[in-house]
Parts: structure tokens; sequence; C-alpha cells
């Protein structure tokens, strides 16, 4: 697939989305987000079912009016919040058969089911919504990877009878995409009942479940290609919370074309700023596991360094900033720090994924 078309424009496909978790790409707006080349963002509708509300933001008519933000919006469904907060603490929620219980500290309940957030992410205006999962991590059991792949199977069709309803009852030409999440841990057998199971509902795009990365942090590269070829090579294939710069070159070689993390965000934010490793474009060798390199922008010999973060970078923070001024903003805690460092390392990912794009067109003409 070269494009994906949406509700709010086509994506260039393979195709970076920055998380905007809460609705927002924390230190920048969505102007900083257009001038970086972003195509489109990530969403957390658990997240914005909290606060503000769904409902709040169906009557603001969805996330793109209220964050000025008209390219494609994907929505993740809250799959994630049930490892990340219930499994690994049981005391903050319940997982039933057909719904989830969150606890909170003020004594307060909150109810998701796969209906709920379905309807949640058509309250949103998503342009693409995620089924519900039941997310696990690769070493986890034999027996929690078969319930984790059943209730994600069971999840995935009540998720998709509810957009049926719900487009049914409320028409429009222009509907939203449905991606389903393939489930199994490391095991082939599950991921391939899984696959199985989703595609004979049918659904716009796929997605890798799961933790990405074992224990040490490497790429779990042979299950995440097994689920890749068991994706339709018609429809996105999508690396859940694959971020790392050589983690993406790597799934984008096993057919993947879709990708999100906080990573290049986040490290910003704790100045740690990417740059390749070239004098100029042509001589960007993706193939080489030292394309890139990670400038530590706090450290002493940046005091007076009057070169820009990268020479190869066109963004708003090294094409009018030294390294030298990002290093004071930075000591002295400035805001803008924050939002340079931040548009550079997203510039830094689109710029990445146009070579990957271009790396794939040339393989196809020779």
């Amino acid at each position: 697939m070269n494009n994906l078309h949406t509700k709010h424009g086509v994506l260039k496909l393979p195709a970076f989305l920055p998380d905007a978790t809460r609705g927002v790409v924390r230190c920048v707006d969505s102007q900083d987000l257009r001038r970086c080349g972003v195509q489109g963002l990530v969403i957390n509708a658990y997240h914005l079912m909290l606060n503000p509300g769904a409902k709040l933001l169906r009557q603001m008519r969805g996330c793109h009016v209220y964050m000025n933000w008209d390219m494609p919006i994907l929505s993740d469904s809250g799959g994630f919040q049930l490892f990340s907060l219930i499994r690994q603490n049981p005391k903050l929620g319940t997982i039933r058969e057909n719904k989830v219980i969150f606890k909170f500290s003020d004594g307060k309940k909150k109810i998701l089911t796969p209906e709920k957030c379905i309807q949640a992410q058509f309250h949103l205006s998503s342009d693409i919504m995620m089924c519900l999962d039941y997310c696990t991590h690769s070493e986890d059991s034999p027996e929690v990877q078969l319930e984790s792949v059943n209730r994600t199977i069971a999840w995935a069709k009540l998720c998709r009878a509810e957009y049926d309803r719900y487009l049914s009852q409320n028409r429009d030409e222009r509907r939203p995409l449905i991606f389903a999440i393939i489930q199994g841990g490391n095991d082939r057998a599950l991921r391939q009942h899984c696959a199985d199971s989703l595609k004979s509902v049918g659904f716009d795009g796929y997605a890798f479940g799961g933790w990405p990365i074992d224990a040490k942090g490497d790429l779990l590269e042979d299950i995440l290609a097994y689920t890749a070829e068991l994706m339709p090579d018609d429809h996105p294939k999508y690396a859940l919370g694959v971020g790392k710069p050589e983690n993406i070159v790597a799934c984008a070689e096993m057919g993947y074309n879709l990708f999100d993390c906080v990573v290049p965000t986040r490290d910003a934010r704790h100045r740690r700023l990417y740059i390749f490793n070239a004098d100029d474009w042509e001589s960007v060798d993706l193939s080489k596991d030292d394309f890139y390199s990670c400038l530590y922008i706090q450290d002493k010999k940046h005091v007076t360094d009057s070169n820009p973060v990268s020479s190869l970078c066109d963004c708003l923070c090294c094409k009018n900033y030294s390294r030298a001024y990002l290093h004071y903003l930075f000591r002295i805690k400035d805001t803008l720090a924050y939002r340079l460092a931040t548009i550079h390392n997203l510039r830094f990912y689109m710029n990445l994924m146009e070579l990957i794009r271009k790396k794939r067109n040339v393989k196809r003409k020779a």
C-alpha cells in the first residue's frame, strides 16, 4: 500500500504518527506539527473518556475541532491500559468477560465495554478506530496468552457489531476506518488463530498486539515478521508502539506501514536528540546499524557549540538556533527548550519516514 485514505486526508505510507495521548503532543501546537510534516496523530480514547469526556468532545464537534487539527486522527482503544494498570495492579480494576471496571482512588468506577469503546471513538470523531483488545507481555504464560486471544476476538466481534449498528443509525458517507489487533504473544498458533478469526469478521486494517520488545529491550523480530505475514497485503499493517528508528526500519522491511510511539517526544524532553550520521541525504544508509545517533544536548561540550543540532535538518530549531543556545535553555529550564527539542525530533522522524518511502519506491522500480 502506498496511501491510506481517511475522512481527514490521505496518509502516505509508511507513516509515523506521534502520540497525542490526551489530545495534545506535549510542548508543541498544531502549527508546529504541520511544519514538521506530521501527517496524523494518535489519541487515547480511554484517557479522553475520563477527561474532558467523550460527551463534551462530541459537543465540541470532535477532537479535530477541539485540537485545531484537520488531518487524520487514530484513536487507541485503551487496551494497553488494561495491561499497564489493571493487570499490573489488580486493585485498580477488574477485567470481566465483556467489560472492564476501572477503580479510582476517590471510590468512583468507570466501566469500559467494547460497545462503549466504539461509541466513544465516534464521539471523538476518529478517522481510524481501534477495537478493544486484551494486551499481554511476550513472557506471559500460555494460559494468559490464550485468554488474551479469546477475549480479543470476542471483543473485536462486539466492536464490529457496534460499529455497524452506529453507522446504520448515523449515516455518513465518510465513515471512519476500524482496525483489529492480533494477539497471541510468541505463540505462532495463537497468532494464526487470532488473525484468521479477525479476518473472518473483516476490518479495514490489522495491528500487531502485545509488547513488541523482550525483557532486554530487543525487538521481537521473529513474531513480528510472522504476524505481518498473517495480515492481508492490501490492508494497513500497524506495528503498535514500535518507535525506535532502527525498529521502525526493521518493521518496515517486514511489511508494516503504520507506526506510533512516545519515543521522539519523550526523548526530546529528556534532552536526547536524533541526528543522521551523514553529510548529505544521499549518504544516509538505513541498512547500517549506525545510520543515526543521539546527541545529548546537556553535555558540557555544547556550551559554546555554535553548530545547529543537525546540519541536514530544516526544522525551526536547526535553522535558527545553535546547540549552545539549546543547551542554555535546558540549563535554565525554559519551556522553549522542550518545544525546540520536540520539533527537532519530530522532524527527524518525518525525514526518516520519507527516506523509507523513497527506499521502497527504488526497490519497486528495480
